[in-house]
């Protein structure tokens, strides 16, 4: 009987000890950023998947949400391995999260550091992945069935001209000027963030900013306003409409032909050609005018929030797979390839040439000795919360006769609140 007793508890133990290595199988857990390359993650995934037999969990954050998604997901004992850390506000957040990557062999596959988040003493805590531009997305073709051409639009001025004679004439013609300005949480970061950034960087040039400021003068906010007003009173839908239209709508409006400009960046490429089957000979990226002088000498707005970081507080064994995962990525034909067709440039040894069209107007705008408009917004505090307050000001202009104030106040004071708020002691 003892030896029967003996025999199950040494049973039961090595069931124990394998349920115990299963446990302890290195695994990665990435928290993706970018809802509209969801998929394209999924598929790479379960590639190196089925290759490696390392198992790679791809999460994507709602548009919008990504901080907060991050904070609870943080917070659980299974905490994604890789994620985002896309500008120094985040970086002040989740730098005790952030494992300095220099001296690993992923590293090592890098060709500049230039969109690199650094520490004090040469860190590399975040690394940017990928190069990205935005601007008015331009259906040439219809912008030429209207009477014009990409050289006929230089300044807002001459843009302004080119939208309202498209607009006085949008049923002859058949279709609009914009897109929806949709102001639903899966569209309006292009206006709380990207539109924003334009006001952002001509005040940050001027007063020579190049940290987060605690302040705000919001000088060039006129100049916003001037752009959000043809942008919502030139488009596919009233302005009263714009509080419900979503970014896919505004995608679809344009991919369908049913207006000649969106505003956008680089990442639409894949999807106007391949969902929408656009004819890339029929598209172009030009910058977003908003009457500064001078601005017909600008570029695209280039820059990136997208930054990876490794998860310090994983496993060894963990953030060895992440490592190994994030070489593969970038090494491999299948990882290069992807990250070609969905992110363009990517600042690795091994990367593949895009075939992205806006990123050969970006590059072309900076041969021809055109400024780059940067990423001012990078310097935004509490960033969710203080685009929130914008939105509902913007929605409240836009669509319920509000005062273009209370945009002003957002903006402006908003920014002030924000960064006491993320400075408190």
């Amino acid at each position: 009987m003892k030896k029967k007793l003996a025999l199950l508890m040494t049973v039961i133990m090595m069931v124990a000890m394998l349920a115990g290595c299963g446990k302890d199988k290195p695994s990665v857990y990435y928290l993706n950023f970018k809802p509209e390359a969801d998929q394209a993650w999924q598929d790479l995934a379960a590639l190196y998947t089925e290759q490696t037999g390392i198992e790679v969990k791809v999460v994507t954050a709602a548009s919008g949400t990504y901080e907060e998604t991050l904070t609870a997901e943080m917070a659980k004992k299974a905490a994604p391995t890789l994620f985002q850390c896309g500008n120094q506000a985040a970086l002040k957040s989740w730098k005790e999260y952030c494992l300095d990557l220099s001296g690993t062999d992923f590293y090592k596959e890098m060709t500049t550091e230039d969109f690199n988040l650094m520490g004090d003493n040469g860190e590399a805590f975040a690394v940017g992945y990928c190069y990205e531009a935005f601007g008015l997305i331009t259906n040439v073709k219809l912008l030429e069935q209207a009477g014009y051409t990409l050289a006929d639009i230089k300044d807002f001025n001459s843009l302004k001209a080119v939208v309202e004679d498209i607009t006085a004439r949008s049923e002859e013609l058949g279709f609009s000027a914009f897109s929806s300005a949709g102001l639903d949480g899966s569209s309006s970061w292009r206006f709380s963030g990207h539109l924003a950034n334009m006001p952002l960087y001509y005040e940050f040039a001027d007063d020579g900013v190049t940290s987060q400021p605690a302040t705000i003068t919001g000088a060039y906010l006129d100049n916003y306003k001037a752009i959000w007003d043809l942008y919502i009173n030139n488009a596919t839908c009233a302005p009263a409409d714009l509080a419900a239209k979503t970014g896919d709508e505004s995608e679809a409006e344009f991919g369908e032909g049913k207006a000649v400009f969106f505003q956008n960046g680089t990442w639409e490429y894949a999807n106007l050609t391949d969902k929408f089957g656009m004819n890339p000979d029929d598209l172009a990226m030009i910058p977003i005018y908003v009457g500064v002088e001078g601005e017909e000498a600008s570029a695209l707005a280039c820059g990136t929030e997208n930054c990876w970081a490794v998860n310090a507080k994983a496993s060894e064994a963990d953030i060895q797979a992440t490592l190994d995962f994030m070489k593969w990525v970038v090494t491999s034909d299948e990882g290069t390839q992807m990250m070609a067709e969905q992110f363009g440039p990517i600042p690795f040894k091994n990367a593949k040439e895009s075939s992205n069209v806006f990123f050969t107007d970006a590059n072309e705008y900076i041969a021809n000795g055109n400024y780059v408009v940067t990423w001012a917004f990078n310097h935004t505090p509490n960033v969710d919360a203080w685009r929130a307050a914008v939105v509902s000001a913007l929605l409240q202009y836009s669509a319920n006769g509000g005062d273009w104030a209370d945009v002003e106040t957002a903006f402006v004071e908003g920014w002030a609140t924000q960064y006491q708020a993320a400075n408190a002691e």
